[in-house]
């Protein structure tokens, strides 16, 4: 039976280009899922877009002398154009500074308010004694007052986990000068976490046994010590706050980080509207039958397991002081946070500031999108911190994409184009031609059970067993040389199509551009995996942006199809670039400079 699911993706932040450690957490987990789930006959709608308010953007604004909405329409543009050449398949990518993202959050805002989870409060605010601008929680460091950690952030520890207020920390810097923030009174309206700490502790105890369990433990640990947030901010840019008396400040915004959650819904919201359907987004919303997957790294880990999450019971009138929903009814909290760790490079953290860093524009310039896909499937930090190498990357690419799979393709279609021209009919089996046939219809159930359950690594690791067991009995079975057994030769051509034939469907969720190659070399017709593409569109004749979308109903479908003996084949073209070992030093030496 078909289910809604909602692939709600973290939103990339417009203040510069994004690198490959953004997209290994954010990107290629949530589009392999997305594919995965739309072959297997789900009916997905995949949202995401530009996080383009707060103090950061105007940071990176002044750097450069532009306005911050000059600086985010510029990286909101940017970021939509890598995306889509590493092949996101969203339905919806667009951005948190349209007139449709404000009503939405000012709703859920009213919505929290009207039911008594929001609720004003004096409080000490940061400020830059240089520019006189409120710094956000994120860009204070300083050492923990709970465990000592020297690296602690204003809005959170990652080392013990714990939520702070920046006042709270010991020796508080800016980290965008170095300069000590000035703490001033000011008044900002606070979400009041305690409120849900009942609900928020049965829905995630709820989640034994589902979700990974890094995710799970880190939200766990912090039901204990749920504290008021603030979820305003003294700026010029932002979400104005609905509220008489408070709307036409103009030094007060939502806080970045509570529009940016609520981006899910408008964009789901935003995404109906352009279909025609103005209220075809409460399918992913308002089902008892949906689910949603959040994916994002796990420093957001606090804001989608627990923050979310009590917003969402809060607006549909669930909690200590219960309440009414809001006019857009009850919303249906997430399903799973689907969290990676983190990727470094070459052993450093990713820094643009000191050189370690390729951005994802870089590297599709030089390197194929697929190739990248691959590597964050394989060698990514799913469960773990992993390291990006480009000796690794080097290795991977050209022992396990050329050399295994690859090598399958081009051998079996080259032989039996150049003998037959078509697909060949097999005649008698053998059993080794039988069990090569049964491995690989066999796989399917396994690997899309891995990827149902977001488990990557297992998947591809278990598609790519498929590949290289077919490398295996063609290396046997020797076709190339049965030119006197031509009935021999078809029979195990054929099945070593049938098995690219299998393996290209596996693949299909993680490497869609390769997987399209293969259909047209196997004779297919049309369009295999729908691919992404950028779209000029405006809210009521205003100026166009730049949206994320595409057609994804292809052919693709999670299932074992047999091949059609006299199907016409393609002459092979090569599915990957073999890179030269100096690929290595050349990039190195880019790190270097």
């Amino acid at each position: 039976m078909s289910q809604h699911i909602l692939t709600a993706v973290a939103w990339p932040y417009a203040n510069g280009p994004r690198h490959i450690g953004h997209v290994s957490g954010f990107g290629v987990p949530s589009d392999v899922f997305s594919r995965y789930q739309r072959m297997a006959g789900n009916k997905v709608l995949m949202v995401s877009g530009t996080d383009e308010h707060g103090t950061p953007i105007q940071v990176q604004a002044d750097k450069e002398g532009v306005s911050a909405r000059e600086l985010a329409d510029r990286y909101n543009r940017v970021i939509a154009e890598d995306l889509t050449g590493l092949g996101l398949s969203y339905d919806l990518f667009t951005r948190t500074t349209t007139k449709n993202h404000y009503a939405v959050t000012q709703e859920i805002f009213k919505g929290l308010y009207n039911n008594g989870y929001i609720f004003p409060k004096t409080t000490m605010g940061a400020i830059s004694p240089s520019t006189g601008r409120t710094l956000p929680d994120r860009y204070i460091e300083g050492t923990c007052p709970i465990c000592g950690y020297d690296g602690a952030r204003g809005d959170q520890c990652d080392n013990c986990g714990n939520q702070l207020d920046p006042i709270q920390l010991i020796n508080p810097k800016s980290r965008i000068n170095g300069e000590t923030p000035v703490f001033v009174e000011t008044e900002h309206f606070m979400l009041d976490l305690p409120a849900f700490a009942e609900v928020l502790g049965t829905y995630l105890q709820s989640k034994q046994g589902e979700w990974r369990p890094n995710v799970l433990k880190f939200a766990l640990n912090l039901l204990g010590d749920l504290q008021p947030r603030a979820i305003s901010r003294d700026l010029d840019w932002g979400v104005p706050i609905p509220l008489e008396g408070w709307r036409d400040q103009s030094n007060k915004r939502l806080y970045v980080w509570f529009d940016a959650v609520i981006g899910y819904l408008s964009a789901s919201i935003e995404w109906a509207r352009r279909s025609g359907d103005p209220d075809a987004w409460r399918q992913w919303w308002q089902n008892p039958d949906a689910r949603g997957y959040y994916f994002m790294g796990k420093d957001n880990i606090v804001f989608h397991a627990e923050i979310w999450p009590a917003m969402l019971f809060g607006y549909s009138g669930i909690g200590a002081r219960d309440g009414s929903p809001g006019s857009l009814g009850a919303l249906d909290v997430p399903s799973e946070v689907v969290s990676s760790e983190f990727l470094t490079m070459e052993g450093k953290k990713f820094s643009s500031s000191r050189q370690v860093v390729i951005y994802v524009r870089d590297f599709l310039a030089r390197y194929d999108a697929d190739a990248l896909r691959y590597y964050i499937a394989v060698a990514g930090p799913e469960n773990q911190d992993t390291d990006f190498t480009w000796q690794e990357f080097v290795n991977r690419n050209n022992g396990e994409l050329v050399a295994a799979w690859g090598n399958l393709v081009n051998r079996s279609i080259s032989m039996a184009s150049k003998n037959f021209g078509v697909v060949p009919e097999a005649g008698d089996l053998t059993d080794a031609d039988r069990a090569m046939l049964e491995r690989s219809r066999n796989a399917f159930a396994p690997v899309g059970a891995e990827l149902n359950r977001s488990r990557f690594k297992n998947a591809i690791t278990e598609a790519f067993d498929v590949v290289r067991e077919a490398n295996k009995y063609l290396a046997e079975q020797e076709p190339w040389k049965l030119k006197d057994d031509a009935e021999r030769q078809k029979s195990i051509l054929h099945v070593a199509l049938q098995v690219v034939d299998d393996a290209k469907t596996m693949l299909t969720p993680f490497l869609p551009g390769s997987s399209n190659k293969v259909f047209s070399m196997l004779g297919g017709e049309g369009v295999w995996a729908g691919m992404p593409e950028i779209r000029e569109v405006d809210e009521d004749g205003g100026t166009p942006y730049p949206v994320i979308t595409g057609e994804y109903d292809g052919a693709a479908r999670w299932e074992h199809r047999p091949i059609k003996p006299g199907t016409p084949l393609a002459p092979p073209v090569p599915l990957f670039k073999k890179l030269d070992q100096k690929v290595v030093d050349e990039e190195l030496s880019r790190l270097a400079d």
